[in-house]
């Protein structure tokens, strides 16, 4: 059984999709830890009601990036992962960290990468005029929203969209996009390019489309 540890900052609402489908599914794999940076953090409380560690690594503890991440693998080390899961954690990682869980740490970002990457993401896409937005599970390396594409999510970018509006929608793509991936990792039915790009073995979609 694999142990998947999740690192989330806020309400945890991606954490909650991948935990409640792992139960459901049946999935060979356990929420080992939920860790947060922060101690208010929303998802923390989820987690301690359904039996899952918890954690708490205080970023503003420390004087930099590089002790930070230091002290947050060491927590992290302790629940022995064989994946790490970035879901809603609002830190940028140092090359080393990365380095440290190369290949078993996922990410979902709130844009079709490598569409805007960082932050303010439906903002720009409804400004830029894009027709589509969406969201996209990747492998995290060292430069930030990169890395190679497991599944992307789409939504229609509406006339009459604001911001809120859309990144609702895209929250709830997020939630089904993001367990579906994870359990691909975990079933091993991924295959690599000698490029590097990601395909399911047996030609699962890798892209959801939702209505407008």
């Amino acid at each position: 059984m694999k142990n998947l540890v999740i690192l989330i900052s806020g309400r945890g609402s991606n954490m909650v999709a991948i935990a409640e489908a792992c139960a459901a599914e049946r999935w060979d794999a356990r929420i080992a830890a939920v860790i947060s940076n922060r101690s208010d953090a929303g998802g923390l409380g989820y987690a301690q009601q359904n039996g899952i560690a918890t954690a708490v690594v205080n970023h503003r503890d420390f004087e930099d990036r590089e002790t930070f991440d230091a002290a947050l693998a060491q927590v992290i080390d302790g629940f022995a992962p064989d994946l790490v899961l970035l879901a809603g954690f609002m830190r940028i990682l140092t090359p080393g960290f990365v380095q440290r869980y190369a290949g078993r740490m996922l990410n979902i970002h709130p844009s079709l990468l490598p569409a805007f990457p960082g932050l303010h993401t439906h903002r720009r896409a409804i400004e830029a005029g894009c027709k589509v937005a969406g969201t996209t599970v990747h492998v995290v390396t060292p430069e930030l929203d990169h890395g190679p594409i497991i599944a992307q999510a789409m939504v229609t970018v509406r006339p009459d969209d604001t911001e809120d509006a859309l990144a609702a929608r895209v929250l709830a793509m997020e939630h089904r996009l993001y367990p579906r991936a994870v359990r691909w990792w975990v079933e091993g039915v991924l295959d690599h390019t000698d490029d590097g790009r990601i395909f399911h073995r047996h030609g699962e979609p890798q892209v959801l489309i939702a209505g407008g």
